[in-house]
């Protein structure tokens, strides 16, 4: 694999640990696709956890701005899903720290203590970007302690339709995918008779 891998060499290690998987499958949303991804089944696996988060960095560091910056950053992740790829993103980068927020009240904040001050260089790392909700709300929480928002690095880009803007953050990802939806009436899937697969998230 190459130091960069392309998209089709993270999607074929995707496919390879189970965390990218083609078929029929039914969303609690009711919503049908004809794939369907879990990044922890891929960071489960040392080597292939190794080899994502390494392949990140190294987009990250061939950055100009990024690569002044180090190891003087912070890497956070908006939730405890995006921890192994924060983790492994900041041992690559020698990073100073890295820290996450929560959900407390229906609201995105950090634990109690928890130190961020103006001034501080952030990169903001996740598994996934889907609607980037999270993310978004992460960024604002950033920035309204006054820190710097230097990029948002995900693994998988798998935009949706309503997806957040972050225009002006610099955005590296290593793939994108674009899964195809439809409601239950609408699948092309089901009228074909293709068994179908209850997912949960």
């Amino acid at each position: 694999m190459d130091l960069i891998p392309s998209e089709a060499q993270v999607n074929e290690l995707l496919e390879a640990t189970g965390a990218l998987q083609h078929g029929h499958f039914l969303h609690p949303s009711g919503t049908h696709s004809d794939a369907y991804l879990q990044i922890p089944m891929a960071m489960r696996h040392f080597w292939e956890s190794k080899t994502l988060s390494v392949a990140l960095s190294r987009k990250l560091r061939a950055d100009d701005e990024i690569r002044r910056c180090l190891p003087n950053v912070s890497i956070v992740a908006p939730a405890t899903g995006g921890l192994p790829v924060a983790y492994g993103v900041a041992e690559a980068l020698r990073a100073a720290q890295t820290y996450w927020a929560e959900k407390e009240d229906g609201e995105l904040v950090f634990r109690q203590f928890m130190e961020h001050h103006a001034g501080e260089r952030v990169i903001l790392v996740d598994d996934i970007l889907r609607s980037g909700a999270k993310l978004k709300a992460l960024q604002r929480l950033i920035e309204g302690a006054g820190a710097q928002v230097l990029a948002l690095a995900v693994l998988v880009h798998q935009p949706w339709e309503d997806a957040q803007d972050f225009a002006g953050v610099p955005f590296f990802k290593l793939t994108t995918l674009r899964p195809r939806y439809w409601r239950k009436d609408d699948c092309p899937l089901c009228r074909d008779g293709a068994p179908l697969t209850r997912v949960r998230v």
